[in-house]
This record gives C-alpha cells, structure tokens and sequence, in this order.
C-alpha cells in the first residue's frame, strides 16, 4: 500500500462561519469551489461540507450536538495539531501569505525560513508560512525545496 491520504475530515464548531471561509481558503490550495457538496446526515447527528480534488477530499463536519459549547485546543491528546499543504515554490508560499490576509485568515507566523526544522548538518530548505481559520484551527504552506 502506498501512504496517500484519500481524504481529511476536520470538524469545525460553527458551520455558518466555517463554510464561508473553506469556500475562499480552499480555492487558493487547488480545490475547486463547483466541487464542493454537501449533506446532512441525522443518523450521525452532523451536517458535511466535502470540497473534492481529484488527489484529496477535504470536509467540514459539524460538531455533535452534545459538543458545540467545546473550544477548540490543538494540544489535547487526539486533536489534529496542524495540516501543512505542499508548496511548489517558495513564490507560491508568498503569495499564499498576500491572498490568505486578503479572506481574513489569521496568519500566526509570516514566510519564513526554519532551520529548526531542518538538520543541523544541511541547508535551511524548510520556508513556511503559518495560519488558523476562524475558529483557531491550524495550517501550515511550506516550501522544502531548495533556493
């Protein structure tokens, strides 16, 4: 088997505010806004938005009921941490940064190189850029390729 993600399904806490930004994040990274679909499925107490690229699903998935007054905390046992989307240059990673500060996202740490991220004993090739939707969830562009 080969280690590719067919899709990611993150679960959001408000769907009225979520969908609105996916709609405008999502096309920046690829995915087609006219592939977006949605369903509410009672039996799962959950409404989905599913945005579909021929290589990744990603869906919205509203929280269960019992869990909407939840908050949303990256370092609990189980949460997603960060999802980091692929970059093909660092070029492309700054102009993410200018179109992501255009739909209001959030960006925690601007474009920049990470030698942290890297070994010591070869070049910094790690340039990042580091944001979180509207509700603290966050994602990371990088470029590892080098200058």
């Amino acid at each position: 088997m080969e280690p590719i993600i067919d899709h990611i399904q993150i679960t959001v806490k408000d769907m009225d505010v979520a969908v609105p930004f996916y709609d405008k994040f999502l096309p920046l990274l690829g995915f087609d806004r006219a592939s977006r679909s949605s369903a509410v499925i009672e039996a799962h107490d959950f409404q989905v938005v599913e945005y579909s690229h021929p290589r990744l699903g990603f869906a919205i998935t509203s929280p269960r009921t019992a869990f909407t007054g939840e908050t949303i905390h990256r370092r609990r046992p189980g949460a997603l941490h960060h999802l980091a989307f692929q970059a093909e240059s660092r070029a492309e990673v700054d102009r993410l940064h200018s179109e992501l500060k255009q739909i209001g996202a959030m960006i925690v740490s601007e474009p920049k190189e990470y030698r942290e991220y890297t070994p010591a004993q070869t070049p910094a090739h790690y340039y990042a850029l580091f944001l979180k939707d509207l509700e603290g969830i966050k994602y990371e562009i990088v470029c590892t390729k080098p200058i």
